[in-house]
Parts: C-alpha cells; structure tokens; sequence
C-alpha cells in the first residue's frame, strides 16, 4: 500500500487510468482537461521547448465531454486524439505523454472540475506508485503556452524547496496579435488588470492569504492534494475552492520565476473567468469591465485592522470595537456574530500568531468575496478597472509616502 493507496479506493472517480508505469525519478505531472481542443498541439508544442529539468515529467491530457455535448465537440474530441497521436510520433519528447480518453462520462454533475479531478488522481495514483509523496501535480489548460523554463522553476522553486504545499504560477494573457479581433485582447486586458488590482487591493488592506486562483496556473504538492481531499467535483470556480483548501493548511506560495500564457479567446463554458467576461464585454456590454470600489477594501482594512487589536482586549470591550467597524462592515457582519466568533477565537487560542491565523480562516477569501458582492448591491457601486486601478494607485503610493 501506497500512501495515497487507500484515499484513491474511495476517492477517485475512476480506477487506475494508464497502465505503463511511471519512472523512478518522475518529479512533475502536468494535468490537462481537454473538451472541443483540436488546437492543443500549440500547447503540446510549447511544453516541447522547455527546457529538460533534472527529475522525470509527465504530461496527462484527459479528453472529455460533458452531457449534452454537441456532435462537433465529440467531433473535436476524436480530432484532438488524432492530433496528439500523430504529434507523438513525430517528435522525441523528455516527458512521457499519455492521452486518457474518458469519453463522455454518465456522472452527475460532470463539468471541468471533475475532469480535473480525474487527472489530478490519475497523477496522485503514479506518485503513489512510486512512493513520491512530494511529487507536483500541475495543472494548466489545452489553450494555454508556457515559457521555456517552465519544468525547470517548478523543480527548482517548488519540488526542491521543503515547505511549500502548493503555488500559484505567474500568467500573462497575450493582450495583442492578430489570432483575435482588437476587441478580444482590449477586453482581457481589463480582465485582467481587475485580477491584479483584486489581489493587490487585498494585500494592501492587510488580508494575508491574496493569491490568484487560475485553473491553468497552479500547482500542488501530491501528499498536499491528498490531505486537501483532491479537487472538488464542481462544474465552475473548482480552481477557486480548492486554492482555498491549499490556502488554508499554509505552504502556499506565488511561483513568479516563470510564466502562463492563458487563452484570451471568448467561451461559455462557465458561467464565470476569463473566457466568460471577455465574452459579456465583446458580446453584450459597452466594453467596459466593472470592478469593486477602492473605499470597500479601505474599509476592509480598518476591519482588519480593528480585528486583531481584538486579542488584546476583553469581552465586554468588543462591543466598542463594533462600533467603530466601516458602516459597510457592519453592515455585513451583525454584532452577535462579531462577538460571538472573537470570543470563540480568544478562547481556542494562546497566541499572537494563532488568533491572527485563527481570525483569517473565519474571514477567509469565501468572507472576502461575499463581503464585496453584499456591500456592491447598495452601499457601494462598481467602477470601471481602469479607474479604479489608477485611483488605487495613487492611494496606496501616498500612503507609503507618508510612511516613508
């Protein structure tokens, strides 16, 4: 028995999947669900031109169909086999490539995230196999590029560094060329700058836990995505829930020493992500991509802030300390659920540190999110990310100034 032999019994969807068995020494398994990609050779192609890094790589691409594909997917699907195939045979590859043609799958609720699943556990069952609990699983998508040193930053910053459990690698949309229309590359470059300025905003009010949640850039450690309990079975977001899980048991980092290049094509697929809002602002909008309001991550900061001043006071303090949270907080959070929850952190910690890290996981980025959702439908209204961003900007350049 392997030590992921038993979760895999009873946790993955499918029995073993690839039958040749993997090499002593593989280090890194790279995850790609595929439905309706004929064009994934570009991928394939870019990961070809890496450079060798010193452990043993596979590259797992999971040809799928959700129920209710149309003829041209399935159509696409037996194309993206042939595809691949005839690829293979052309070139000599330094990764072992395997297809898993899963079909179109009778489970409930099948979507990207179990096709995810399915590859993740494919890749946790070769680790297994070998007794490589530390092994990386990988994961990006069939319309993405990598840079060159791809394999090499994710041995030589994750599967070489002791301690970290999971990462979210640096991507780049492609923000200009001629495979789009003008329209497709201007929408995701506001796309896009709302993510950044999403994670930064977060960074400046203090949130500790601010890191992009994109399927096609991120990566775990396979005893990490075992204790996680693998990836979730949802049909959209499952990149967001399960970086959260990661999140929450520490060792994740931001691997910025080499990059994704994400598709910035329009799909609907899902109902939200890139593909999703290009989509609404080539399609529907006026062009414009609205984002949250700086004042809601001011008054997030004061929250936090006023938050962990909470371990050095005492019960009957904490109803001052609500009155004086941002109305939109407040407004948020009822003074019963304040009191109640920092009571309960007071009482199971001993510590600084672990109030601190206990506070954080009752308002993890699941609170983060809902908290500007509910304050964006009456106390705060969305502004276009360019002006936004350039307000943010100047906010958070004027008060390093000051500190300064």
């Amino acid at each position: 028995m392997g030590f992921a032999s038993e979760w895999l019994e009873s946790g993955a969807l499918f029995p073993r999947l690839i039958k040749e068995a993997p090499e002593k020494n593989t280090g890194i398994i790279v995850v790609v669900p595929s439905y309706d990609e004929p064009g994934i050779i570009t991928l394939l192609e870019s990961l070809a031109e890496c450079s060798q890094p010193g452990c043993g790589t596979e590259v797992i691409i999971v040809i799928n169909a959700p129920p209710g594909a149309d003829s041209s997917g399935l159509k696409n699907n037996s194309l993206t086999i042939k595809n691949i195939k005839s690829w293979k045979r052309s070139r000599r590859l330094f990764f072992q490539l395997f297809v898993v043609d899963a079909g179109q799958p009778s489970i409930k609720g099948w979507g990207v995230g179990m096709a995810r699943k399915t590859g993740m556990d494919e890749a946790l069952r070769r680790f297994d196999i070998i007794d490589r609990p530390d092994g990386i699983i990988a994961n990006t998508d069939a319309d993405c590029r990598v840079r060159s040193d791809y394999f090499a930053a994710l041995e030589s910053d994750f599967l070489k560094k002791k301690g970290r459990k999971g990462c979210s690698i640096f991507f780049e949309h492609p923000l200009e060329g001629d495979e789009y229309p003008s329209a497709v590359y201007e929408s995701v470059r506001q796309y896009e700058l709302h993510l950044r300025y999403f994670c930064q905003a977060l960074r400046y009010a203090g949130f500790p836990n601010s890191f992009q949640t994109v399927g096609s850039s991120m990566a775990v450690r396979a005893t990490d995505y075992l204790k996680a309990g693998g990836m979730n079975r949802r049909q959209a977001g499952e990149d967001f829930y399960f970086i959260q899980k990661l999140v929450a048991g520490g060792g994740f980092f931001n691997l910025n020493s080499t990059t994704v290049y994400p598709s910035p094509r329009v799909s609907g697929r899902v109902p939200f992500g890139t593909g999703a809002a290009v989509g609404k602002m080539v399609n529907n909008g006026d062009g414009i991509f609205y984002t949250y309001d700086n004042q809601a991550f001011i008054d997030l900061k004061l929250f936090f802030m006023i938050g962990e001043s909470a371990r050095d006071s005492g019960e009957k303090e904490l109803h001052q300390l609500y009155n004086k949270l941002p109305l939109s907080v407040a407004s948020f959070i009822n003074e019963d659920e304040w009191t109640g929850k920092i009571v309960e952190i007071l009482h199971n910690t001993s510590s600084g540190e672990a109030f601190r890290k206990r506070f954080y996981n009752w308002f993890n980025m699941f609170r983060v999110v809902k908290y500007l959702n509910f304050t964006h439908q009456g106390i705060f209204t969305k502004v276009p990310v360019i002006e936004a961003s350039l307000k943010f900007i100047s906010a958070a350049w004027s008060v390093e100034y000051e500190e300064k």
